[in-house]
């Protein structure tokens, strides 16, 4: 009985089980970091999530690179599991509510997307994890320590320019954004939102260091953390652009069209009488409607309502921003933007179209054909089409989605005597409910303010109805699921911020570079081991 006792007594506890393999960890910092998009208070919170990956990640005792490696692609895929799956749920309402998807079919190809998205955590974690010293019972030398941040931070970046491109791209919940509000946003104007990103992970990894490092390290660690959220608090101070011209009047229109509505034609007539109404009668230098306010073909408009809102317009010595598809050529349709108001009527046609929303994926029609969605297939417009122009003011329409997009929407100031003044985004979200991926694209569109220093105004259906200054501050709201106008004015600004320099000659190639140069500190530390800090 005795040694059976003992026996007992010496079997780790289940609890002591579960510290000892801690993958139940990361889904849960995965899920925390995703609760701070949309919300500018928590941009620390963010930086501490990452920073508890990172200490999790440097916990290994395994000299050896592959078995490292393996380690950290389960904890980065673990981590991008509760990440993306607590972060973009929504996406089942508009596949099963909207979409007219079985619920579990809908349920399984969100699981299955945010599978595909927690790929690239996975393989930022185990670059990270290979390019990290093992952890030893004698504290990291400084320098080690400092490799190792840097190389998570370069992986990091990598994955996400990686998870931002491939296959047309999907860089929702990138990083940065969670620091819209933050002192890292700050670097927004010289790096853009990845840039932003990787100093986010920079910063986590500086406040993971303690773990590793001894007392006197740990403080000098600290006091570097410090120094880069002021440094970017304090860069994020500096102007590359100046306010031009008079301030603009506005008058953004969110008309709360339900979304299981907007393609009936019972419910057509409604939907032209309201943005007839408000277009032909408001007093403002622009008026801006959401994606697809007119929500048919101009041939299938009623005789002369378009004509009918260009007289009353110019009438009005008003300008106005008008959602609508639109044909190029005999077969093919565009999700486009037209520009009334003017001598000349303007077109632009969105350049970033939605998988399975507007193109469908090679391979994919039996996907797409679970759905019943209209409008399923696009054809795409050029990148650097030219602005809106009122006033002598340029405005540079995005349609929704393409917003996420700084370095396609960059090409657009690679002449700068042309570069909008003022940028423009026409929403439609009603697809995905009463849920965060409404604050969630505010702060993408903030981020865009941000990277240009420039004003941001967004016209939406159903929410965030804003006007965004140049410092990425919202000024003026509409409450979500509300039909309203929002009045108010905008000052354009005129200048190229280094970020938007950069990115319309360089694309995605600047933060790259920081990207490899951070893992190559990393490998170059790894293979000096006696270096000490």
């Amino acid at each position: 009985m005795a040694e059976a006792q003992a026996a007992l007594a010496e079997r780790p506890t289940l609890l002591a089980r579960l510290l000892a393999r801690p993958y139940w960890l990361p889904p849960l910092l995965g899920a925390l970091l995703a609760q701070c998009f949309g919300h500018s208070q928590a941009a620390g919170l963010a930086v501490i999530s990452l920073a508890a990956l990172a200490a999790l990640l440097w916990q290994d005792r395994r000299d050896g690179v592959a078995a490292r490696a393996r380690r950290g692609a389960l904890l980065g895929l673990g981590f991008g599991l509760g990440w993306f799956g607590a972060g973009i749920w929504w996406l089942y309402i508009s596949l099963a509510v909207y979409g007219g998807m079985a619920p579990p079919l809908a349920g399984g190809a969100v699981l299955l997307f945010s599978l595909y998205l927690s790929l690239f955590p996975a393989l930022a974690c185990a670059l990270a994890a290979a390019l990290a010293p093992p952890s030893t019972r004698q504290p990291w030398p400084l320098l080690r320590g400092l490799a190792a941040a840097g190389a998570l931070a370069g992986a990091w970046t990598l994955s996400e320019v990686l998870r931002g491109t491939l296959f047309t791209g999907f860089p929702w919940l990138a990083v940065g954004y969670s620091q819209v509000g933050g002192p890292l946003a700050g670097i927004a104007p010289l790096l853009g939102g990845y840039g932003v990103g990787l100093v986010a992970v920079l910063a986590a990894g500086l406040l993971a260091l303690p773990t590793q490092l001894n007392l006197r390290d740990t403080v000098l660690a600290i006091a570097l953390l410090l120094a880069l959220a002021l440094g970017s608090a304090r860069v994020g101070t500096v102007r590359w652009t100046h306010a031009v011209g008079s301030p603009l009047r506005v008058a953004l229109l969110q008309g709360n069209v339900a979304q299981s509505e907007k393609f009936r034609p019972q419910s057509l007539g409604p939907t032209l009488d309201l943005y007839g109404h408000w277009l032909s009668r408001l007093r403002a230098d622009l008026i801006v409607t959401p994606e697809t306010a007119l929500p048919v073909l101009p041939s299938d408009l009623p005789d002369g309502f378009l004509s009918g809102l260009q007289a009353a317009l110019r009438a009005h010595r008003a300008h106005a921003l008008v959602g609508i598809p639109l044909t190029r050529g005999a077969d093919a349709y565009t999700n486009s933007v037209i520009g009334l108001g003017g001598q000349r009527r303007y077109r632009y046609d969105k350049a970033h179209l939605v998988p399975f929303g507007e193109f469908i994926p090679y391979g994919f029609h039996w996907f797409v054909r679970l759905m019943n969605m209209p409008l399923g297939s696009f054809a795409r417009g050029r990148l650097d089409q030219p602005s809106f122009v009122v006033d002598g003011r340029r405005i540079a329409p995005t349609i929704c989605y393409e917003d996420l997009f700084g370095e396609q929407l960059a090409q657009r100031f690679a002449d700068p005597a042309q570069a909008p003044q003022v940028i423009a985004n026409l929403t439609n979200l009603g697809w995905f409910g009463d849920t965060e991926i409404l604050p969630q694209h505010l702060q993408i569109a903030r981020m865009r303010s941000l990277e240009f220093q420039l004003p941001s105004i967004r016209a939406t259906n159903t929410g965030m109805t804003a006007i965004i200054d140049a410092r990425g501050r919202v000024t003026a709201h509409l409450a979500p699921y509300t039909t309203a106008v929002l009045l108010g004015q905008v000052q354009p600004a005129s200048g190229i911020t280094p970020y938007a320099w950069l990115a319309s000659h360089a694309g995605y190639a600047p933060v790259l570079l920081l990207a490899l140069l951070g893992m190559l500190l990393g490998a170059a530390a790894r293979a000096l081991p006696t270096i000490r800090g």
